[in-house]
């Protein structure tokens, strides 16, 4: 349970990471979307109309940062490695001006609540953690926005052609990212009682590498929630053994570098050989 509330804010952010990588695209700009989303809802101003407004404002900023990549990818056709790198820096720069540079303190006592609030004796971090999967599960399987977006990942030229608005659906895609950014923003604020720009710190890195590591291919057109989140699990544990056994920060994230790399790798290996089998047979290989 400890590990699973660690893990609970990059799983909520890995579930949009999902469905972007799935509809073939990527966010580098989720951690900054977090920080920007995390500092603007505990300045002092939005702390005035309580937890409520708090949430709401970490929810309307991520989506709305979100919505602008989307608008920046479709519409601006800008390559969205491009794109959410620039937000990215856009974003911290940002959030930095806000707060001035320094740790804005959160003091409502409801929203730092959530971090030791619990369900039946379950982390409340928990509960929102699985809620976040599930629905995201059964946007996925069971709902026309995730046979489209399954489609415009493997090919958006067929599904554009198949009646799909591609672009209107990507616009989609990247605003649900930053709405999955805004909920692991008031988690993270909870967990620290405060935020600043330098909030959630690489956690493109963890969400990317905990997608591939659940089997969701980079390239786009496959992939799954279950995996992903079994991806989150993976990672977290991994870097709970690292801090027990005091390794220093910059060993653990090139060992998460090296897990990406090999799980692309893997990845590719087994396309090729699919890909051979059934040239080889003369069948149509699925993606």
């Amino acid at each position: 349970m400890s590990i699973l509330a660690l893990a609970s804010a990059v799983g909520v952010v890995t579930v949009g990471m999902t469905f972007v990588i799935i509809g073939g695209g990527i966010d580098l700009s989720v951690g900054a979307i977090i920080a920007l989303a995390g500092v603007w809802s505990t300045t002092v101003a939005t702390q005035r109309f309580g937890a409520g407004g708090m949430i709401f404002t970490a929810l309307t900023v991520a989506t709305c940062v979100g919505l602008v990549n989307g608008l920046l990818i479709s519409y601006g056709r800008l390559v969205p490695f491009i794109a959410t790198l620039a937000m990215l820096v856009a974003a911290r720069g940002l959030a930095a001006e806000i707060s001035g540079k320094q740790t804005q303190v959160s003091g409502n006592a409801t929203i730092n609540g959530i971090a030791s609030g619990d369900v039946l004796g379950v982390p409340l971090l928990v509960v929102v953690f699985v809620v976040v999967g599930v629905a995201g599960w059964v946007l996925l399987n069971r709902t026309t926005f995730g046979r489209r977006t399954v489609a415009v990942g493997g090919n958006p030229e067929a599904a554009r052609l198949a009646g799909i608005n591609v672009r209107v659906h990507t616009v989609l895609l990247y605003t649900l990212s930053g709405f999955c950014c805004g909920i692991a923003a008031v988690m993270l604020t909870a967990q620290a009682n405060s935020a600043q720009a330098a909030m959630a710190n690489l956690y493109e890195l963890d969400a990317i590498a905990a997608a591939i590591i659940g089997g969701t291919l980079l390239s786009g057109g496959r992939g799954t929630i279950v995996g992903s989140l079994l991806g989150v699990v993976i990672f977290a544990t991994i870097t709970n053994l690292f801090v027990i056994n005091d390794l220093s920060t910059e060993t653990q994230n090139m060992v998460k570098g090296g897990i990406i790399v090999a799980a692309v790798l893997v990845q590719q290996f087994r396309f090729r050989s699919l890909t051979q089998f059934f040239t080889r047979n003369r069948l149509t290989p699925a993606r």
